[in-house]
């Protein structure tokens, strides 16, 4: 059967067992949906579960299936990174071979002096926090003074946040811009992020309005390719900001899972243009993940699992659905950062016979996948389980 559409979900961090060289990350023992499961006494995901979410590693509440419905497995990331660019690069069929530059000591003198002469605007912190803790430290004083707020994590992100009635959104994305010119060279991280936020002090919280300014890919993606060929490329959530606008059609943006995953819904609906929907789900990482609350992230995935009947029966006979992740984020481990996990994959849909994928040695491999299933061309790297997953 000819496939129409491919839709990638993505489940931001939802890492399934340390990789074998998650000791070189300091990640040893990180499991993010082992650990979270273990954490609230069991997962509830019925629907994955169904699929064969539990025949890819143990986890407590998640049964293994004698015939799931889905094709299952798991995939191993190649590239010298375990961030959010890294790994969606990765998926869409690029190895990253130089780690982005990390900053645990906050960005040197050269960095933040141009930062302010350009700006013009002073700024607080410049170290690594998470966002929350630091808008309780410093955000009273940023709104007395104005001066921005410039933090940094595990990852390569320069994050810069401000009050929406302090600085003005326009004014805080091109302050973002700015620096992501700045940040070129050897100090070319892999996002410079806008972290808008509003409340008063005490009770602070961050906004929607987040933008990311990412590295552009230095290779033709799948994404590329498919939109080189004609095909629709729709990003819903952070997808476009991740890729920078390339090999992207149509962008839509979200506030939350539930609204990421209605407007995927809606699109399945709407949309009937042969060729990618590819939804990022950013909760279970910036919400439970870097704030190291299990049970904020299980409740995510029983919210994520009840919706999946709707997904399904939205997808047309020629559609197929692909669940997997970026990176891990353990919220049990020590620290608020990323981990080095392989990613689950699980592939659904009435064309889709369920198989076994097994330990794919690459995030690439489904970048090949889908330039196969669109007979467009392949990316640099990743081999095609296209014959595997597809009913004869």
């Amino acid at each position: 059967m000819k496939i129409n559409r491919a839709i990638i979900i993505i489940l931001d961090s939802a890492g399934i067992g340390a990789t074998p060289d998650a000791a070189l990350f300091g990640d040893v023992g990180c499991h993010t949906l082992g650990n979270i499961a273990q954490a609230v006494g069991g997962l509830k995901v019925p629907n994955m579960e169904a699929m064969g979410l539990g025949n890819i590693a143990i986890m407590d509440g998640v049964k293994p299936q004698i015939k799931p419905s889905a094709a299952f497995g798991k995939m191993d990331e190649v590239s010298a990174g375990k961030d959010t660019t890294a790994g969606h690069w990765e998926l869409a069929g690029i190895h990253l071979t130089q780690p982005f530059p990390l900053y645990p000591n906050g960005f040197p003198l050269e960095v933040m002096g141009t930062f302010v002469s350009q700006t013009g605007r002073g700024f607080l912190g410049n170290y690594p926090s998470s966002g929350t803790v630091i808008l309780d430290k410093l955000g009273k004083e940023h709104m007395e003074t104005g001066n921005l707020i410039v933090y940094t994590s595990g990852d390569s992100v320069f994050q810069i946040a401000a009050h929406e009635e302090i600085v003005p959104i326009e004014d805080l994305y091109k302050y973002c811009k700015i620096a992501r010119e700045i940040l070129r060279g050897e100090h070319e991280v892999s996002r410079v992020i806008a972290r808008p936020f509003i409340g008063e002090p005490g009770n602070f919280t961050r906004t929607a309005n987040r933008h990311d300014y990412s590295v552009i890919p230095p290779e033709a993606t799948v994404l590329d390719n498919l939109k080189e060929a004609g095909l629709m490329v729709l990003g819903i959530g952070k997808i476009n900001d991740i890729y920078v606008g390339h090999g992207i059609t149509e962008s839509i943006s979200t506030k939350s899972n539930k609204d990421g995953i209605d407007k995927t819904i809606e699109a399945l609906r709407t949309q009937t243009e042969k060729g990618l929907v590819f939804t990022n789900l950013v909760d279970f990482d910036a919400k439970y993940g870097h704030r190291n609350n299990p049970q904020g992230y299980a409740d995510a995935l029983a919210e994520f699992d009840q919706h999946l009947p709707q997904i399904m029966a939205a997808l047309n006979e020629d559609d197929i659905l692909i669940i997997t992740a970026d990176h891990g984020n353990d919220p049990t481990y020590p620290g608020t950062d990323h981990t080095r996990e392989y990613v689950p994959i699980l592939v659904a849909g009435a064309a889709v016979q369920s198989v076994n994928l097994g330990v794919r040695s690459t995030f690439a491999d489904l970048a090949a996948t889908i330039a196969d299933i669109f007979d467009v061309k392949a990316p640099p790297q990743g081999e095609s389980f296209k014959t595997n997953i597809l009913k004869k």
